[in-house]
């Protein structure tokens, strides 16, 4: 299943989006069904046990292995930080512990946002918000502006996209922060529709950027692996090394928080400890 999950129809009810949005746990599979052909001694069932696991280490087998401890040329952190968060200044410092140049949030709510702006400006004194999202630099911004993701029917006070061009010693690198809308499970299936909609308006800025250095930061509401993500992975590098499950913080099972990279690529991303909110952070290295 892991090497054909493609096949698995997206309609109705979205299976196939559901199935890729834990993607790697079908790995787990793979032990019971050996242990099943060696109980009933079925050479058949091995091979296709056998098989399954080398799926598997195709596609994510390469997560596993050690980081690239190569040259690069950022350091970011990628956190949905809770609307609900009881400590926005302390989830500040330890964002900026992990030493990033780039820090992107979402879930920012006007009373939160004066605690993050204060504890992040000593060491970034460059920062960017449009609605719910925002950016901290360490180097200066330039044309920043909105990037309207909304689905169809949302009003205009809905703002989760912005876009800046940061100016770094290395280039200038143009720097998306999104929210995509949350999916649910339900009677009718796995209700990505709007988080899909959005992904592809998104797609659509990223295809039309100027600049040919990009990175995405953002909470995307799914896995790499979700084909309603295809409007930004076909575009964009995903990362090479590390899971980086980040959410749910108390028991995480999928990373839903994603950098990705135009001309470049993500050597390795790892989830850093828990904050007040319900994901944790991702930092990633960013190599162009």
């Amino acid at each position: 299943m892991v090497g054909f999950h493609f096949a698995v129809p997206n309609r109705p009810g979205r299976l196939g989006s559901l199935l890729e949005a834990f993607l790697p746990w079908l790995g787990l599979a793979v032990p019971v069904l050996c242990g099943l052909a060696l109980l009933r001694r079925s050479a058949a069932a091995l091979v296709a046990a056998l098989l399954s696991a080398a799926a598997w280490a195709a596609q994510f087998g390469g997560l596993l292995l050690a980081g690239d401890r190569g040259p690069h040329d950022l350091v970011v952190v990628q956190h949905n930080v809770s609307d609900e968060n009881p400590d926005p200044a302390g989830t500040a410092r330890a964002l900026a512990a992990a030493g990033p140049e780039l820090i992107a949030l979402e879930e920012l709510t006007p009373s939160a946002l004066p605690a993050y702006a204060a504890a992040l400006a000593p060491r970034y004194p460059h920062h960017a918000v449009e609605g719910t999202v925002g950016l901290w630099s360490k180097h200066p911004l330039a044309e920043v502006r909105r990037v309207d993701i909304r689905p169809r029917g949302i009003g205009e006070e809905w703002s989760r996209g912005l876009r800046a061009g940061v100016r770094t010693p290395r280039g200038e690198i143009a720097v998306y922060v999104a929210h995509l809308p949350s999916v649910r499970i339900g009677p009718s299936g796995f209700g990505s529709g709007r988080r899909d909609e959005s992904a592809a308006l998104l797609g659509a800025a990223v295809a039309g950027e100027r600049l040919g250095k990009v990175i995405l930061l953002g909470d995307l509401n799914s896995t790499v692996d979700d084909r309603g993500l295809s409007p930004l992975t076909s575009r964009m590098a995903v990362p090479e090394r590390g899971f980086a499950f980040s959410w749910p913080a108390s028991f995480p099972v999928s990373r839903i928080d994603q950098v990705l990279v135009r001309s470049g690529t993500v050597p390795e991303i790892t989830a850093l400890p828990a904050t007040g909110s319900d994901h944790l952070p991702v930092a990633a290295r960013v190599r162009f």
